[in-house]
């Protein structure tokens, strides 16, 4: 036969995995023809399985079966040719065919082979209806033709073009996976762009004759262009999405540092705010107490001078009424000089005790505090634009620019014990500004000056004049006295403190009782337990005040009438078996 020679090589019998004849050929979903055997083997011990030519994944191994058309051809194939099979394979060189009288070149096919796969492919094989017909193809339309027609009703048959693409039994010559149509079963060559499907020869010949038709490839290639473009298209937008991404969290970044800036200006300042008026608070308490006590102290004093007065006047009176009633005449002419002038006494009239409490440049001094920190407000908007706090809204510049009465720590003065004054039991420390209790006596002189019975020591310097404030470290004590004395105090024995003894200090005992040493004691109810206390002496005045120097808040105010030196007064106690052993301290005194 003209077409025995050239009809299908070897080539197309063999498995691509052994690169030998089929034996017992199975077929994968994708089309593909391999031995049971090889393609076993090739998906042994693999979690996924693909095919070998196309690589398609299968999610699931497929579960193949002999193809029994396939194994037919292959075995005639093999008696003609006399191959052994079974893997076997057949060599490169000619080899003699069953009839021994016809030597099969490689690429050739015996007769007997085509004539048996004419009968059971009859579809395929009656295409081939020209006389020198070399092969048995399926037909491929070349990309410039098109089956298209101007008359629908004059469409003749699908012509088959010169050009036609070879297939081999176990797939496609290029190794590409070509889709099949499910209802002819033939491969998609075709795409219909009227209807916008891929279709096989059949579906064109019978369905899509006045339609616009190209190959596949074709129509895959100007899709792909469009294809290209789409997608720089979309790599462009995810850039600028990852950059605007970027930006926002940068713009984060930037926010959560302005957030941290804006927060710690707007503390600085409200904290100022709150500090100056705490301190304006303390400051009119002060002024309140100290110009009431002065106030009291004041009037007691005219009480007492109008009392000697009327009790002078009542005398006078009483001895003028006896005057009147004698009849010794004689007398009466001798004392009446005496009786009838009226007694030398003050002028009242112009004499008072005023209400005024001097709080009224207290008042002054918050009005103004609170008029800069409106202003200081106003600018809040500006700082929170450039991200920082003005200097000016710091604490010690807000409070320093407001006019204000003079603090008390700008009378600080610098106190130190007096070592002559001290009981045995102190030990001073070198600089005189630390005092504690020790568990035995120290010998020591027993001057005048000297306490020997109570554990306590005067300061170096004395005041009989003028204010003065100097404060005291009393943390962890559990007992102490802190205040001032007179000069004129008893030293030795037994003491009874109190006012009029000449003691004014204030006293904790056990921690948490708090007392003023008066007759009888006043106790003071103290919430928040001071670490340091501050003491102001204004001695014209005759007050002794007592402070919570880091509470910021006044203790207990004193008013009395001072008439000697006054000392300061430290008493450390009894160390209590070590429970109150921590020393007492004259600390610095800082302006804030």
């Amino acid at each position: 036969m003209p077409f025995s020679r050239s009809f299908l090589s070897e080539e197309q019998f063999l498995c691509s995995i052994c690169l030998d004849v089929f034996d017992n050929p199975v077929s994968t979903p994708c089309g593909h023809s391999f031995c049971m055997a090889c393609i076993g083997c090739y998906w042994e011990g693999n979690k996924v399985c693909q095919c070998p030519l196309c690589k398609e994944i299968f999610q699931k191994k497929p579960e193949l079966h002999i193809n029994r058309t396939l194994r037919e051809i292959t075995e005639q194939f093999k008696r003609m040719t006399g191959s052994e099979g079974a893997c076997g394979g057949f060599g490169r060189e000619r080899e003699r065919g069953r009839s021994g009288d016809h030597l099969v070149k490689p690429g050739e096919m015996p007769c007997e082979l085509f004539t048996e796969m004419k009968r059971k492919f009859p579809k395929t094989c009656a295409m081939v209806d020209a006389p020198d017909a070399p092969v048995c193809v399926v037909g491929s339309l070349p990309s410039d033709i098109s089956l298209t027609t101007a008359n629908p009703s004059q469409a003749s048959p699908v012509a088959r073009p010169a050009s036609m693409r070879r297939y081999t039994l176990s797939g496609p010559a290029d190794s590409k996976r070509m889709p099949r149509c499910p209802r002819h079963h033939q491969r998609l060559e075709l795409f219909c762009r009227t209807d916008q499907d891929c279709i096989c020869l059949e579906c064109a010949e019978s369905e899509h004759l006045s339609h616009s038709m190209v190959p596949v490839e074709k129509q895959w290639q100007e899709n792909k262009a469009h294809v290209e473009t789409t997608e720089s298209k979309i790599q462009q937008m995810i850039k600028e999405r990852l950059t605007k991404m970027e930006e926002i969290r940068s713009s984060l970044s930037d926010i959560k540092v302005s957030a941290e800036r804006e927060t710690e200006g707007s503390m600085r300042i409200f904290s100022a705010l709150v500090s100056s008026i705490e301190r304006s608070q303390a400051e009119l308490l002060e002024v309140i107490e100290m110009n009431r006590c002065s106030a009291e102290h004041q009037a007691d004093g005219l009480i007492r001078q109008l009392e000697q007065e009327v009790q002078e006047l009542r005398k006078r009176s009483t001895a003028l009424g006896n005057l009147a009633q004698s009849n010794n005449y004689v007398n009466c002419l001798k004392t009446y000089p005496a009786l009838c002038s009226p007694p030398t006494v003050r002028d009242w009239c112009d004499i008072s005790v005023t209400s005024d409490l001097g709080t009224s440049k207290v008042y002054e001094s918050v009005c103004q505090l609170l008029v800069h920190f409106q202003e200081e407000m106003k600018k809040l908007p500006e700082v929170g634009k450039h991200n920082q706090v003005p200097p000016s809204a710091e604490a010690g510049t807000l409070i320093r620019s407001q006019p204000k009465v003079k603090r008390i720590q700008e009378y600080a003065v610098n106190v130190t014990l007096d070592p002559n004054t001290a009981h045995p039991r102190l030990i001073l420390s070198p600089d005189r500004k630390q005092v504690r209790c020790s568990e035995r006596h120290q010998p020591l002189p027993d001057t005048p000056e000297r306490f020997d019975r109570v554990v306590c020591v005067l300061g170096h310097q004395g005041f009989t004049t003028g204010r003065h404030y100097w404060e005291v470290d009393v943390e962890g004590k559990t007992d102490w006295d802190v205040g001032v004395a007179s000069h004129s105090i008893n030293r030795k024995g037994k003491i009874t403190v109190n006012p009029s003894n000449g003691y004014w200090f204030l006293s904790l005992r056990d921690k948490t009782n708090y007392a003023f040493r008066t007759e009888p004691s006043t106790n003071l109810p103290i919430s928040l337990q001071p670490q340091k206390i501050g003491v102001f002496l204004d001695y014209e005045k005759g007050q002794v005040s007592f402070y919570n120097v880091h509470a910021k808040v006044h203790i207990y105010t004193f008013v009395d009438t001072f008439c000697d030196t006054i000392y300061p007064f430290f008493s450390p106690c009894t160390n209590k078996s070590g429970k109150n052993e921590a020393p007492l301290t004259i600390t610095p005194v800082l302006l804030d």
